[in-house]
Parts: structure tokens; C-alpha cells; sequence
């Protein structure tokens, strides 16, 4: 979203004898007018955001949950899976009912967010997900040559710096938020690097210095960082983060920083705009 003005218009529509909470829809649904295909953009990191342009779509929470389950799973998943899964405390024919309730929601707001795949549910494939290119990064980063801000499709390293739903306590959430949180440190440190062979070492350094804060023991973190420091030639700046890395490992794992780690502060130094290796 970042400084883009978001426009939310309520309607009061629930669903007919429940009782739901009212969601958002678009300046048309709600004068009558008719819709314009716009793409949805969900993300999930930092928080659930569902936008079509400048438009926020406010889901009640239980059509949230639905929606996040079915952007971490990029195959269609069963009724009675999405059911168990979401309310596991219920009967299955009371959990069946709220999925019905909660798919209901999801699709009322003006937007098909949500499609059957035979008897299957999964997101509706205009649907565009900040963590399902995050995992396109995932499995194109070993491509040589490959630019990783392309393959992350316009993501910040300040989008890369926000945790998956941070407020959501659920269990399903767990495995998928730990995946998450190791593509965004890769995506974090190949970022870094692209930064600084452009000139831009500024955000170079704040893309690494997120990296080390989404995980102060990871030696890989604290080297692009070091390595960012290097190529804007702030030696000074390297050797300083260096000591911390190796304060750290000696506090924490009573380890010492690898020979990797050791070589790029004992190698000459590096002039600024210089191509580094690795």
C-alpha cells in the first residue's frame, strides 16, 4: 500500500439469517453501477490487506482466514480439509456450516475471490499474492544471471522485512510462517546484493540490516552486510559489523565467524562501485 490513499466503503451485507459482520465493496457495487475487472492484490505480510487499486476490500475475519489458508496452498484443498483445519474444535457438520458462512463472505464484497475447482476450493487465479511470488523467488534463485527484483515482481526489501500475519495466532500457521521467514532472508541477502552493483547502497545497507534483524545468528546475513559496507567503501563500517557478527556467535553458540566470513574483512579492501563476489 505504502503512501497510496486507500478508499473503504461499507455496505451492510450479511448473510441472510446469520449474523455477519458488514464488508467492504467497490465505489460501483455500491451505486449500483457495473463492476470493472480490476486484479486483486492480497498480502499477507505484514498484515491481511486485500486491495483491487486503490481500493481496500475489508473481509469479515472468519472469510480472512479462509482467503490466507487458501493463498499459502497454491492447489486446490478440499471442503472438509479447509473445515478441519480452520475450526478443528467443531463437529464437522457445525465446521461444513461456518466454511459455507465464510465462503459466502468472501464472495459477497464485489469481488470472486474465492473458486470452485470441482469439489475443491482454491483462490481465484486473478488473484496476485505478495507471499506466491515470494516462493516464484524461491524456486528461480538458483537460475544464474537471474535478477531477483524481477522474479519478486516490484517487493521492497521494506515489504521483505514484514513477518507473515504477525497478529494471527493459529496453528496452520506455524510451518508455512517458518518457510516464509527463510525465502524472505534469502530474498533479503540476493537483494543486498543486486543494491549495491546498481549504486544504491544506501538501501543495499537497510535490505541486510533487515536480514540480520529477522535473524541475528545467521552468518550469510552479516556477511551481505559487510559486503554492502565494502562496496560503498566504508571499510571502517565493515570490520565494526564484523566484531558484532563475531560478538554474537561467541555470546549465543560460542562459535567463531566461518573463513568465509573472516576472508572479506582480511581481503584488500573494496573500491566503492566495484563488483563483489558472491
Amino acid at each position: 500500500m505504502g503512501q497510496e490513499k486507500i478508499h473503504r466503503i461499507k455496505v451492510g451485507a450479511t448473510n441472510p439469517g446469520t449474523r455477519g459482520d458488514p464488508c467492504t465493496v467497490t465505489n460501483e457495487a455500491a451505486y449500483g453501477l457495473p463492476r470493472i475487472g480490476r486484479p486483486l492484490q492480497l498480502m499477507l505480510l505484514g498484515g491481511f490487506t486485500l486491495l483491487r487499486s486503490d481500493e481496500e476490500i475489508e473481509l469479515p475475519m472468519s472469510a480472512q482466514r479462509l482467503v490466507a489458508l487458501l493463498a499459502l496452498h497454491e492447489r486446490p484443498l478440499s471442503r472438509a480439509k479447509l473445515s478441519g483445519v480452520l475450526w478443528p474444535e467443531c463437529s464437522t457438520e457445525r465446521s461444513l456450516a461456518d466454511l459455507r458462512t465464510a465462503l459466502w463472505r468472501a464472495n459477497r464484497c464485489d469481488a470472486q475471490v474465492i473458486t470452485a475447482a470441482g469439489m475443491r476450493l482454491c483462490l481465484h487465479a486473478d488473484v496476485q499474492v505478495d507471499v506466491r511470488m515470494l516462493r516464484a523467488f524461491g524456486r528461480a534463485v538458483e537460475h544464474a544471471g537471474k535478477n531477483m527484483s524481477a522474479a519478486l515482481a516490484g517487493m521492497s526489501w521494506m515489504d521483505l522485512s514484514l513477518d507473515l500475519l504477525p497478529d494471527w495466532y493459529d496453528d496452520w500457521l506455524v510451518d508455512d510462517r517458518e518457510g516464509v521467514r527463510q525465502l524472505r532472508l534469502h530474498a533479503l541477502e540476493r537483494v543486498t546484493g543486486e543494491l549495491s552493483l546498481s549504486g544504491r547502497h544506501a538501501e543495499a545497507i537497510q535490505a541486510a540490516l533487515a536480514a540480520v534483524r529477522l535473524e541475528p545468528l545467521r552468518e550469510t546475513a552479516h556477511a551481505a552486510l559487510i559486503k554492502a559496507h565494502l562496496a560503498e567503501g566504508n571499510r571502517s563500517e565493515a570490520l565494526r559489523q564484523f566484531y558484532r557478527c563475531r560478538d554474537v556467535l561467541a555470546a549465543e553458540l560460542a562459535v567463531e565467524p566461518s573463513e568465509s566470513v573472516r576472508q572479506l574483512i582480511s581481503s584488500p579492501p573494496v573500491c566503492s562501485g566495484s563488483r563483489l563476489a558472491g
